[in-house]
């Protein structure tokens, strides 16, 4: 549930001013009950400018989300003052949150629409599918560890992110119930991608995972569907945490 990359950057920096990404987000994304107007406002700015921004991020709407939802309700508060730092951060059961600037870059990937369905496996803190949800229409999110599952949910929802179902449940296996998806994130580590994770994916979506190693270190990956076959176009190097479940029985 956390990635780290410190090589080149995305992409070349292009776009209007954060502020004026900010007006534009209030207007066309309204705000859930997450107040702008905290003391960390400052901190998520200068992340946004510094750590993302001026990394390759251009997306408006990924740059207005990260200056928006309060990452720093997300980490331990033993942590709090590291929150807005471009480096991923310990939480419960021995699983991390994603530096900020891998948050972006997955969700920028992801190509997002204001009507889609998201998938998310791997809840964590809850971070990333508060991102998600203030861009998209639906996210739904599995976490294995059921304290991480329940403890994400109850964030969430006093933060107001109606648009969010979370599950306690192995990723593995995808949410058939809601499937198919505009796109799905994977925010741990896995050898292969999950066969039901393809199969649940919308034709023409697409699907970003940290592929490799689960040891050392894997590559961003993202997957797009078209015709029922799936084509990857590797990313980025980045280190995240182990997928674990199911995933470790097999090695499709």
């Amino acid at each position: 549930m956390a990635g780290l990359n410190k090589g080149k950057d995305y992409k070349t920096v292009k776009g209007v001013t954060l502020y004026m990404m900010i007006f534009v987000s209030f207007l066309f994304f309204p705000p859930s009950s997450v107040s702008g107007g905290d003391r960390y406002e400052k901190e998520r700015l200068r992340m946004v400018e510094k750590d993302i921004k001026a990394r390759g991020i251009s997306d408006e709407r990924v740059l207005s989300v990260m200056a928006k939802v309060p990452r720093h309700l997300f980490v331990d508060k033993r942590y709090r003052s590291q929150a807005y730092a471009d480096h991923p951060l310990p939480i419960d059961e021995g699983q991390t949150i994603s530096q900020p600037y891998i948050v972006a870059l997955m969700t920028e990937l992801l190509r997002l629409k204001p009507a889609d369905r998201v998938l998310e496996i791997g809840t964590g803190s809850g971070y990333q599918a508060a991102v998600l949800a203030e861009i998209v229409k639906e996210v739904y999110t599995i976490e294995i560890r059921e304290r991480l599952a329940r403890k994400a949910r109850g964030l969430l929802e006093k933060l107001g992110y109606k648009n969010v179902k979370v599950k306690h449940g192995d990723g593995y296996f995808g949410w058939k119930e809601y499937a198919p998806f505009d796109a799905i994130i994977v925010t741990a580590a896995a050898n292969h991608i999950p066969p039901p994770l393809v199969k649940q994916l919308k034709e023409g979506g697409r699907l970003v995972i940290p592929l490799g190693s689960t040891v050392f270190y894997q590559i961003l990956t993202v997957v797009t569907k078209k015709d029922g076959k799936i084509r990857a176009k590797q990313i980025a190097p980045v280190a995240f945490v182990p997928m674990v479940g199911e995933i470790t029985k097999r090695r499709d």
